[in-house]
């Protein structure tokens, strides 16, 4: 069994950046873009995990009051210290696509980053799922989203998977976020049994009836849940955008030419995302 860290759920505020360490986030996250910018940026937050030694910091980051845990997670370190360069132009492209009545599929949601986004920006009668399989992860998901005043948001402990019942999930102990139930290159956290659904089967059981957009982020697993669900699911669930991490060295099938040949349109690349956006023909 791997090590689990016991999370804070202490009354958020107990972890309120206060001295130093408020200097610190506060100059990380007014770092501009470009090379010298993001170099100080880095620097600084460097500094700010070590002042933080293991701790937690209560902060508004994205549009909602989160509680963050930079020691072993890269998303929470990077939405803690440098929100300005998270995911930014995914972020931008989803913006501009959000509705009041928006449905929001968060497949991999980790601590709630996009999720908690499109809540901050959509409307009461908006519908987020928040699918996250590790249990200390899914504990820390669901207290950031009840810090925030969004009646929006579901959050579900399981694995989107090819199959029903229990997959051994691999863990990595210096990233959380990289954490898979394909084996990962650092493999040294332990493994974890948990809960597997079919994506399909997840979403007919919340009584959906269409998807705005879908974010996967799998660690490498996006062929196993996306190529299923594609092929069962009724097309009026197909979603209109999705968002799909970019790991093509794990994937046991060409990801994009699937997508693109259900008549799904590349619209943007980034670093680490591939977005598509679903031409209607019918």
């Amino acid at each position: 069994m791997p090590h689990r860290q016991t999370n804070d759920l202490q009354a958020f505020g107990a972890h309120a950046p206060r001295g130093l360490l408020a200097r610190i986030i506060a100059a990380a996250r007014r770092a501009p873009e470009g090379w010298a910018g993001r170099r100080f940026a880095y620097f600084l937050r460097a500094l700010g995990v070590k002042a933080l030694r293991g701790r937690p910091a209560d902060v508004e980051s994205l549009g909602a009051r989160m509680r963050l845990y930079p020691a072993d997670n890269v998303s929470e370190k990077r939405m803690l210290f440098t929100p300005q360069y998270f995911d930014r132009q995914e972020l931008d492209f989803l913006a501009q696509r959000i509705t009041p009545d928006f449905v929001f599929v968060d497949v991999g949601a980790n601590v709630g980053g996009y999720s908690l986004f499109v809540a901050a920006r959509a409307g009461a009668a908006a519908r987020i799922l928040a699918i996250e399989p590790q249990p200390e992860i899914h504990e820390r998901l669901v207290y950031n989203v009840r810090q925030n005043d969004f009646a929006t948001v579901k959050t579900l402990e399981c694995a989107a998977a090819d199959c029903d019942g229990e997959v051994t999930m691999f863990l990595d102990s210096r990233n959380r976020g990289d954490s898979s139930i394909r084996i990962v290159p650092n493999f040294d956290g332990g493994r974890l049994t948990v809960r597997a659904r079919r994506l399909a089967d997840i979403l007919a059981g919340e009584g959906l009836d269409r998807i705005d957009a879908m974010k996967l982020d799998c660690e490498g697993a996006e062929d196993l849940i996306l190529e299923p669900f594609l092929r069962a699911a009724p097309r009026r669930l197909w979603p209109g955008t999705m968002i799909v991490e970019h790991m093509p060295e794990r994937w046991s099938i060409d990801l994009p030419a699937f997508i693109e040949a259900q008549g799904y349109r590349a619209t943007l690349r980034t670093k680490h995302n591939l977005v598509y956006e679903r031409q209607l023909t019918e």
